[in-house]
């Protein structure tokens, strides 16, 4: 099988490549930088600029299944420009592919598309499945529903559709963890406001699974890319420092305080999503890491010692 990813050259990306060599396939990739173009037997890049229109075609040869991660980072300052980055980078490489495909021969079956959890409304006691229908009043919210309404489009030439929302990547050398960890490992770790707010996260290596498995198995529709265990904040930020054998004594970090380092993008930090992985496990996808103990321990290298017991698990995922 051959694979084209936007986006492979991403945290998520470089992991969902290994994982398809690992497997044999085949991956050809776009780049906006033509410095990160490399062309091996298995892995052959090809340029690419959403903005100026430009593609390179050869890109499509062979391929019959896109995985799309393209997308500026949401974890920087959200300026009135940015959000118009944040936005218009993943609605403008989505144009790019469609209006290629259309015109372009080619054997693609299928696209499986990055979105993210921030689809659903903030809420401490929801508990979300894919089928629920109210979209966040925030940014977040907007660009989600552009965003999975611009891969939408792609139905009209005949594909089959996936998407993949999105939770808190876990893993050790990019996303949200290591910016979770600094503070603690500096003695100032702390939970962000009540600390009550669902975190629904996910480890790096579950993640690109996900996508592969929706890949080989041919799913469609969309699917929660996140671990069955959600847990709050605070035990979190509690199990983040336990792993790290560092002290938490310090009290929680106002909204305010946030807002006033972050602005707008300390949204992030403070929403609650409690999100379900119930229908990708119904078909059939087993996730490695489905603790968070278990995740951290892989991600720093230690031995799983986890402070929340199977219990409290079960009693905060099924309340």
């Amino acid at each position: 099988m051959k694979v084209l990813i936007t986006g492979a050259t991403g945290l998520v990306g470089r992991e969902l490549v290994s994982q398809c060599h690992e497997k044999g396939y085949v991956v050809n990739y776009l780049t906006t930088s033509r410095n990160k173009i490399i062309s091996e037997t298995n892995y052959q890049g090809f340029y690419w600029n959403p903005d100026t229109l430009e593609i390179d075609e050869k890109c499509l040869q062979d391929v019959s299944i896109v995985i799309n991660l393209a997308g500026a980072s949401i974890s920087e300052r959200w300026t009135e420009d940015y959000k118009k980055v944040i936005l218009n980078s993943r609605i403008n490489s989505l144009e790019l592919l469609k209006s290629t495909l259309q015109k372009a021969k080619h054997a693609i079956t299928t696209l499986i598309s990055a979105s993210a959890i921030g689809v659903y409304p903030d809420s401490l006691s929801n508990y979300y499945t894919e089928e629920h229908g109210e979209i966040d009043d925030s940014f977040l919210g907007e660009v989600v529903e552009a965003w999975e309404n611009k891969v939408d489009e792609f139905e009209t030439l005949g594909l089959k559709i996936a998407k993949v929302r999105i939770g808190l990547v876990m893993a050790k050398d990019g996303g949200a963890l290591p910016e979770m960890s600094k503070p603690v490992k500096y003695y100032v770790g702390a939970a962000f406001g009540s600390g009550e707010q669902w975190q629904s996260w996910i480890h790096i290596s579950d993640l690109a699974g996900i996508f592969l498995h929706i890949a080989n198995f041919e799913l469609e529709g969309v699917y929660n890319g996140v671990a069955p265990n959600p847990i709050t904040n605070t035990k979190l930020i509690k199990e983040i420092a336990k792993t790290l054998d560092k002290p938490l004594f310090l009290p929680n970090i106002p909204k305010f305080v946030m807002h006033s380092i972050l602005g707008d993008m300390s949204y992030i930090l403070f929403a609650s999503q409690r999100v379900s992985s119930k229908k990708i496990e119904e078909e059939g996808y087993l996730f490695q890491y489905s603790n968070i103990c278990k995740a951290l321990a892989a991600i720093y290298d230690r031995e799983e010692e986890c402070s929340i017991s199977k219990t409290d698990m079960t009693k905060e995922f099924s309340s």
